[in-house]
């Protein structure tokens, strides 16, 4: 994994002012240096500058970037974020067709991959990536995302420059491109969030490349191209087909993302999804003489004050010890204390230039930093639940028949903060409910399905393109925050593409909530864990922690320093700051509850003055 970033005018000369134009990219690869520490290189012509940053996972020494070509007497460039699963497969069929290679790289498979066939290339492509090619001959940049936005790619028309980067801070390196923020960036702040609508960046004149899709900039402007999509097929494979099926996309799927030429670890919460990725890995591991190193997860004293409720029914650690056992791997527990996950809220938010999953995130980013001490790559459970429908919502009437985002069914507690003037403003409810319609307008519906199985079929698609991507951001900014690339096999395209149209009755059967996965996975666990009850990521209960976290926010607040009272009222928050924390009452999906709204509420106010956010209300 890595970093990209960079910028194009095809009406200025980079070259005229070129020690100032190269500074300009060294700053840009020095905001992204945590994602890939191990090399970085700079190219510059006369209307594109590219930046990277590497972290080294195939042929470190080969696959250096920016990466140029000479074909069909023009010079192309290329700059990488990712992994290339098929790597093997696409070589060889491109030797087959007279390319040649000079390196081991899926770096040059791509570039070469485009050279011979053009964009469209990227549809056989299986990976995780964000990737730029400037064609300089006819001066024409081209920006690419994969099919489910594992990788980010930001991007902003700047006057008459295209800049882009992985993240928005490398973005704000370049002169002019200054943090605002308007009503529709609060509007997701508040009322979508930490959920974005895709391709919003929240910031004013920015925007990220949508998944599935890539971009070209030229002469004649900017244009945007869908290269995939999900859409909706009937399903025709019996029970048993399916099944079989299934497990042979997601077991090829996993096998292939353990391809690394570093040595590759997985983290294990002991539920199914996780325990499935590490079993298939340990038992690839063995056949080579070589034993798996997992990672758990836990919080200070969490035993002594873990409280059981509806949304997290169990505590992991009795069931990471069975598999642990089970697999026999290297396995290292990792406690995260109170003070370090409030304490790392900020850094959370720098990774990711927003606010963003609260405590979910702080944590989640202590862990990766402590991995990554030891391993560059990660297999991890993640989106498993998006596909294969482990959500309450896919099977409770109440959320089925919501009408609107089922993990965000209720936007009072969220609005409840605000200014009445602020409130009235955004306007969150026609916001957020707009944004609902446009997102299921999205979805192809079959003449086949009925009432129910249509808003199955519409959450699946929600969960994938809204919900699955809060994960996978997350995901990928607290891992490469530290250097870490974390892979996600359960969001392969050929297994989500086949699964989003299973119907429930497959998906569910006999009433068991992913029972296709659970029956893919009979083999390689112990029922103890095949059919454990769901429990999502952990969250820590140690009442230190929210007494930090109040304290904190309430010290903001009577200061009255805090930009974050332009915009919430102080009073109605220092009320809620006196009220018992409430753990069993989500407001965005299982996993944030009352103490991550203060936590929350903290990163906003970071993110206000850490960025000197220029407010346009």
């Amino acid at each position: 994994m890595c970093g990209i970033s960079g910028f194009c005018n095809l009406h200025t000369d980079f070259l005229e002012r070129e020690p100032y134009y190269r500074n300009i990219l060294s700053d840009m690869s020095d905001a992204l240096y945590h994602r890939g520490p191990d090399s970085h290189g700079i190219y510059l012509t006369s209307h594109t500058g590219f930046s990277h940053t590497r972290l080294a996972i195939i042929d470190p020494h080969g696959g250096l970037q920016p990466m140029t070509r000479h074909y069909c007497d023009a010079d192309f460039t290329i700059v990488y974020n990712g992994e290339l699963y098929n790597t093997k497969e696409l070589r060889e069929e491109l030797v087959s067709h007279g390319m040649t290679f000079r390196t081991h790289s899926d770096t040059e498979v791509i570039l070469n991959g485009f050279l011979f066939e053009g964009p469209s290339f990227v549809r056989k492509m299986n990976g995780i990536f964000a990737f730029a090619i400037y064609n300089e001959a006819h001066q024409l940049l081209y920006l690419f995302r994969d099919a489910f936005g594992v990788k980010p790619l930001f991007y902003r028309l700047f006057h008459d420059t295209l800049i882009f980067s992985s993240e928005p801070k490398g973005i704000f390196c370049y002169p002019g491109c200054i943090p605002s923020v308007n009503k529709t960036g609060l509007s997701e702040i508040f009322g979508l969030g930490p959920a974005r609508n895709p391709g919003n960046a929240v910031y004013e004149h920015m925007a990220e490349c949508l998944p599935g899709h890539y971009l070209t900039f030229s002469a004649s402007g900017l244009k945007d191209y869908c290269y995939f999509r999900l859409e909706s097929h009937p399903h025709t494979d019996s029970y048993e087909e399916t099944v079989v099926h299934t497990k042979e996309l997601l077991l090829q799927s996993i096998r292939r993302q353990m391809v690394s030429d570093v040595p590759i670890c997985t983290f294990l919460s002991g539920g199914l999804d996780s325990s499935l990725v590490s079993s298939v890995c340990a038992e690839e591991l063995r056949k080579e003489g070589q034993t798996l190193s997992t990672y758990s997860f836990d919080f200070t004293d969490n035993s002594r004050y873990f409280k059981a409720n509806d949304f997290q029914p169990s505590e992991d650690r009795p069931f990471v010890d069975i598999m642990k056992n089970y697999l026999k791997s290297e396995h290292q527990y990792l406690t995260c204390d109170n003070r370090s996950q409030a304490d790392l809220l900020f850094a959370s938010m720098k990774a990711h230039d927003l606010p963003c999953m609260a405590d979910v995130d702080s944590s989640l980013l202590f862990f990766c930093r402590e991995v990554s001490k030891q391993h560059k790559v990660v297999l991890t459970g993640e989106c498993a639940d998006e596909v294969f429908g482990g959500y309450p919502w896919f099977h409770r009437k109440n959320f089925l028949s919501c009408n609107t985002f089922p993990w965000t069914p209720d936007l009072s507690f969220r609005k409840s903060f605000l200014k009445d003037e602020i409130a009235d403003a955004l306007s969150l409810d026609s916001y957020v409910q707009s944004s609902y319609e446009n997102a299921i307008a999205e979805v192809d519906i079959l003449p086949s399905d009925n009432d129910t199985e249509c808003s199955r079929r519409r959450i699946s698609y929600l969960n994938i393109r809204y919900f699955m991507q809060t994960l996978l951001n997350r995901m990928d900014r607290t891992s490469m925050f530290s250097g870490l690339e974390a892979r996600v096999p359960f969001a392969d395209k050929n297994l989500v593409s086949y699964v989003f149209n299973v119907p429930w009755e497959m998906k569910a059967k006999d009433g068991l909530v992913k029972n296709l996965l659970r029956q893919c996975a009979k083999d390689y666990l112990p029922d103890t864990i095949t059919f454990r009850k769901k429990s999502p990521y952990p969250k820590t209960y140690h009442p230190y922690y929210e007494q930090l976290l109040r304290q904190r926010l309430s010290a903001l607040l009577t200061t009255g320093e805090s930009p974050l009272l332009a915009l919430i009222d102080k009073e109605k928050t220092m009320q809620f700051l006196n009220q018992e924390g409430d753990y069993g009452k989500p407001w965005y999906g299982q996993l944030m509850a009352g103490p991550q709204m203060i936590a929350y509420l903290l990163q906003i106010h970071y993110w206000l003055s850490e960025y000197k956010i220029d407010l346009h209300l």
